[in-house]
C-alpha cells in the first residue's frame, strides 16, 4: 500500500493527522517530512492567479530560520500562525491579517561572541518547533544567554492558547545530560534540525556550528514531557557526525531515522556519514540492518561532503504486486543512495548509488505519490545531462526496478529554499512550490508532473534565509523572512 494511502485512510494515525487536519504541526507537514499539503481549490489554473495578500502584514523581531507552523484548535473555526525567531521571540499571528494574537519573549539569545564558532548572530531558535495537538503545546529548543554570560540549550513548552511558558519549564539540556554522565556542551553544539514529537516523546537532535569547532558529537535526545526528563540519548562514537539537516529525526511511523555528517580524524567508522535507525528509547544499531554509510565515508570526511546535508527520508515505491519501503539519502557529494527501509545494509551496501549533481544536495526534498508513481522534488542540484545542466530544480522518479532512480524533469531556478508540494483533494493538480532564498528571492510554482512553471512572483521577497521552507495553510502560502512573514493567496 502506498504511503499516501496509509496517510489518507489513517492506518498510521500519526502520519495521517497533518494531512487530514488543517493544522501544520511539524516540519514539512508530517513526521516523515514528506512536504505534502492538500489544499482544496489550488489547481494548476488557480496557481497562476497566486498573489501577495496585501491585507496581511507581520512586523516581528528577529531573523527567522525556522519554518512557521499553523495550529487550529479542535472545534475552533480560526487558527493561528506560529513563528519563532533567532531573537527568542515566539508569536501567534492572525493568519488573515498578521496581527499578533500573543507574543512570548524567552530568555535572551546567545550572541556569537560567547559561542566557540558559528554564523548566526544572535543565536536563539533555529530548528523548527513542533506541536503536540492533543495537549495544545508548542515545544522548541532555544539557545539562551545565562546570567553567567554562558550559552545554554533550553527546551521550552508553551501553551498555544496564550503563549505562556508551562510550569517547571524550560529544561536545561546541558545540566540534564551531565547528570546522566553524558558529555554535552552548549558552546559547540548547534540545534538546526526540526524537533520531532512521536508517541508522546520529544526528540531533539544536535550537531556542530558553522566552523565545526570543538569536540562535539552528533546527538539525539529523547525527552518525556510528562516527567520533564531525558529518557534516552544516542551520540556518534567518533567526534563530529553532526545532525544538522532541516528534517532532523524522521519516522516512518514505527522507528526513527537520523542522518549524520562528517566525522573528524576517524580511522575506523564511528557513525558518521550515515543513515542510522533508532528505536524509541534511542537504542542504537544492533547490526548492519540498522545503519548505512557509503563505502568511501573516510574520503567524504576529508572533503566535508556530508551525507547529512539532507535528512534521509522514507518513501513507499509501487511494485507489480503492491509496494516496498525505501529510504532515500542525498549527499553533498551529489549522489543519491537508495536503501531498503527494513535493512539499511551496513557500509557500502546501498541498493543503488546514482550521481545526480555536480553540486552538493543540501535542502530538504518533498514527495508526491501519484497513480503508480513516486516522485521526489529537490533543489541545490546541477544536472549532469545536457538538458539539465545549470537547472537546479529537479524531480526524480523512484521505482523498484534495477534502475530505481531517474530524472523525470529539471527546471531553471535560482535560490536555496526547500520545496513543498500541494495537491487538491484526491492528489490532483500537484504543484511544487519553492522560494528562491538568497537567489532571486521570488516565490515559484512548477507543475509537479512536467516541470513547467505555473507561477513566479513579481516581488522579490527581502530577508529570506537559505534552506527555508514555506507552508500551505488557511488557503495561503506563508513564507517566513527576517522580521516578517509573506502571505500569498489565490
Amino acid at each position: 500500500m502506498k504511503r499516501s494511502v496509509l496517510i489518507t485512510f489513517g492506518c498510521l494515525a500519526l502520519l495521517a493527522k497533518p494531512l487530514l487536519a488543517q493544522s501544520v504541526l511539524t516540519y514539512h507537514n508530517a513526521p516523515d517530512r514528506s512536504g505534502l499539503y492538500v489544499v482544496p481549490g489550488l489547481s494548476l489554473a488557480a496557481a497562476q492567479g497566486m498573489r501577495l495578500d496585501t491585507r496581511f502584514h507581520a512586523a516581528l523581531s528577529g531573523n527567522i530560520y525556522a519554518q512557521p507552523l499553523y495550529w487550529q484548535a479542535p472545534g475552533k473555526k480560526a487558527g493561528v500562525l506560529i513563528v519563532a525567531t533567532e531573537s527568542n521571540f515566539v508569536y501567534a499571528l492572525n493568519p488573515d491579517t498578521g496581527a499578533k494574537v500573543w507574543t512570548t519573549q524567552l530568555a535572551p539569545p546567545a550572541p556569537l561572541n560567547v559561542l566557540e564558532c558559528g554564523n548566526i548572530d544572535p543565536e536563539g531558535i533555529t530548528g523548527t518547533p513542533v506541536i503536540d495537538d492533543v495537549s495544545g503545546t508548542l515545544y522548541l529548543d532555544a539557545t539562551v544567554l545565562t546570567k553567567a554570560n554562558s550559552p545554554r540549550h533550553m527546551i521550552y513548552a508553551l501553551s498555544l492558547a496564550d503563549g505562556k511558558i508551562l510550569p517547571r519549564w524550560p529544561l536545561n539540556v546541558e545540566a540534564l545530560m551531565n547528570a546522566r554522565h553524558a558529555a554535552f556542551s552548549s558552546t559547540n553544539r548547534g540545534q538546526r534540525s526540526a524537533l520531532q514529537f512521536f508517541k508522546n516523546k520529544l526528540y531533539v537532535s544536535y550537531g556542530g556550528r558553522a566552523g565545526d569547532c570543538g569536540n562535539y558529537h552528533g546527538t539525539v535526545i529523547e525527552f518525556t514531557p510528562q516527567s520533564r526528563s531525558i529518557t534516552g540519548s544516542w551520540a556518534t562514537r567518533a567526534i563530529g557526525g553532526g545532525i544538522w539537516s532541516q528534517g532532523g529525526v524522521i519516522t516512518n511511523g514505527t522507528v526513527l531515522f537520523v542522518t549524520t555528517g562528517n566525522t573528524f580524524g576517524a580511522d575506523r567508522w564511528g557513525d558518521g556519514q550515515a543513515v542510522v535507525r533508532l528505536r524509541p528509547g534511542l537504542m542504537g544499531p544492533t547490526g548492519t540492518a540498522d545503519y548505512f554509510a557509503p563505502e568511501n565515508w573516510k574520503a567524504l570526511d576529508g572533503v566535508d561532503a556530508d551525507l547529512g546535508g539532507t535528512a534521509a527520508f522514507p518513501i513507499t515505491v509501487p511494485t507489480a504486486s503492491g509496494s516496498v519501503g525505501r529510504i532515500i539519502a542525498m549527499g553533498k557529494d551529489g549522489y543519491a543512495y537508495v536503501l531498503n527501509e527494513g535493512n539499511l545494509g551496513g557500509i557500502g551496501h546501498a541498493l543503488a548509488r546514482v550521481r545526480l549533481s555536480t553540486d552538493g544536495i543540501k535542502t530538504a526534498p518533498a514527495v508526491y505519490y501519484g497513480k503508480n508513481t513516486t516522485l521526489v522534488a529537490f533543489t541545490n542540484a546541477n544536472g549532469l545531462t545536457a538538458d539539465c545542466a545549470g537547472k537546479t530544480m529537479m524531480m526524480l522518479k523512484v521505482t523498484s526496478g534495477s534502475a530505481p532512480i531517474s530524472v523525470e524533469w529539471c527546471s531553471a531556478f535560482s535560490g536555496g529554499g526547500a520545496p513543498i508540494i500541494t495537491t487538491t483533494v484526491g492528489n490532483g493538480n500537484p504543484i511544487v512550490w519553492i522560494a528562491g532564498a538568497q537567489g532571486d528571492n521570488k516565490l515559484h510554482g512548477f507543475n509537479a508532473l512536467t516541470g513547467q512553471p505555473v507561477f513566479e512572483s513579481n516581488l522579490a521577497l527581502a530577508g529570506l534565509r537559505h534552506f527555508g521552507s514555506l507552508i500551505a495553510a488557511n488557503r495561503h502560502l506563508y513564507v517566513a523572512a527576517d522580521g516578517t512573514v509573506y502571505a500569498f493567496t489565490f
